[in-house]
């Protein structure tokens, strides 16, 4: 069972490091970690490439270092997580009227009704990252969260749709294909993020995931179970070390001990007495730093970003005791002291730090459970949730699809022997594959040798 499932990439270019972490789930449904590699980031700003060669070098770095954990690994391709202030979200309306109303309604329907939103009309110079389906209807029937099986005339759809700059996406996967692999896919990384650190029970009682990283603080809300609303927010752990870098006079590298050290959100719990020596530079005297000002300086920042976080919650109506799950913490920023009391205080919601270890099997490597890797660890789980729907569909299609000679040959292992019985009446109804060769021709690529690119 457990060497049946592929090994599955996740690469976070992130403001300050760049991660790399193979996983394979085991029988359990727990991400058994493969390999892992980071290494510090020099050519993102807030969330976004901005120095291509320092990126690839960057990527290089921590492959090589994954590599060194895990010799026999061989990393081809990667599932890339994508922020930066350039990320906007919309809410659309679709439907579509069903051709065949005699029959149950299907996954290539649904799949149609979302392939249509990707025509919706964006600004000039964006681009489409991802169509999320909210709740459905089937006729009068609304919320509805899966209408596979349902009966009916018309089926409609409630979108969050999320589109980022061209120039900033095409940066990504510049990046990715010169460090020598292949983006699988664009994943937002809130919602990264979110699949690591949130349970089924988070979901229901309704989240505010946020993700604190080095450049930007991602924000994801659920509510009944549905994705409500994301934003990125263009202020993070960076811009805190640069605060208390201008407002203490010290050097970054300083700057950034201090905050990891001696650093809390909440003025009032630091030591009024305590301070910080720092030695001078060059022969300068030693410089004494109160710890109650370095607190001041942090949570001036994170109260204006949880004001942010306020103002998203108000703009979708879910602020004031709507989302009983309260706040999920999660990212490097997330481990400041006292963030959860300051969290609260501003928010007026319950809040909590995300933790990725729950999808981790055991014996995994401690660092691995730290708010920092949620992202990339969420990146995997998303890859396994294309997959493993993939997989439903791939074994399904073929059951009533005329096989082609040549592809028959290749998935003789896929299917069991009795279920290569081809149905007539379903091949003339589904006139060709066309629907169907788009959907998986990732899945069998190397048995073609195909060099084709469709995501660029």
């Amino acid at each position: 069972m457990n060497n049946e499932q592929p090994i599955i990439v996740g690469l976070d270019i992130g403001t300050t490091k760049i991660a790399v972490i193979a996983g394979r789930k085991n029988e359990y449904g727990k991400l058994e970690i493969l390999g892992f590699g980071k290494a510090n980031s020099n050519g993102v700003k807030h969330g976004q490439v901005l120095n291509i060669d320092e990126t690839i070098k960057a990527i290089k770095t921590a492959l090589e270092n994954c590599f060194a954990s895990n010799p026999n690994l061989t990393v081809k391709e990667v599932y890339v997580g994508i922020a930066g202030h350039h990320i906007k979200s919309l809410q659309t309306r679709g439907d579509i009227v069903r051709q065949t109303t005699e029959e149950e309604i299907t996954r290539k329907e649904i799949d149609q009704l979302i392939e249509d939103q990707y025509k919706t009309y964006i600004p000039a110079g964006d681009q489409i990252i991802d169509v999320i389906p909210q709740e459905f209807t089937v006729d009068n029937f609304q919320n509805i969260p899966n209408p596979i099986g349902y009966g009916g005339v018309k089926i409609g759809a409630n979108f969050h749709i999320i589109t980022g700059d061209k120039n900033a996406i095409k940066n990504i996967n510049r990046s990715v294909e010169k460090a020598g692999l292949y983006t699988k896919d664009l994943v937002l990384q809130p919602l990264a993020s979110s699949s690591a650190v949130m349970g089924q029970e988070d979901l229901e009682a309704g989240v505010a995931i946020v993700d604190i990283g080095g450049g930007t603080t991602d924000l994801a809300v659920f509510y009944e179970g549905i994705l409500k609303h994301t934003a990125v927010i263009p202020f993070a752990g960076e811009n805190i070390t640069n605060d208390i870098k201008t407002g203490l006079g010290v050097l970054k590298t300083q700057a950034e001990q201090m905050k990891v050290q001696f650093g809390s959100a909440l003025a009032n719990e630091a030591k009024a007495n305590a301070y910080i020596t720092i030695p001078g530079l060059r022969g300068m005297p030693a410089k004494e730093i109160s710890v109650k000002n370095l607190a001041n300086i942090i949570q001036a920042r994170m109260s204006e970003i949880m004001d942010f976080v306020t103002y998203h919650l108000k703009q979708v109506g879910l602020d004031n005791r709507m989302l009983n799950g309260g706040i999920i913490l999660t990212g490097g920023g997330s481990q400041l002291k006292h963030l959860i009391q300051l969290t609260e205080y501003v928010t007026g919601l319950p809040a909590r730090i995300g933790f990725p270890n729950e999808h981790l099997a055991a014996g995994h490597i401690e660092e691995l459970a730290k708010p920092t890797y949620s992202t990339c660890i969420g990146l995997i789980l998303k890859g396994y949730d294309d997959y493993e729907h993939n997989r439903k569909q791939f074994e399904k299609d073929f059951r009533n699809v005329e096989v082609p000679e040549g592809l028959k040959q290749a998935v003789a292992e896929e299917l069991p022997a009795e279920e290569e019985t081809i149905n007539a009446k379903e091949v003339v109804r589904r006139k060709s594959l066309t629907g169907f060769w788009g959907k998986f021709k990732e899945n069998i690529i190397d048995l073609f040798k195909e060099e084709e690119d469709k995501h660029l």
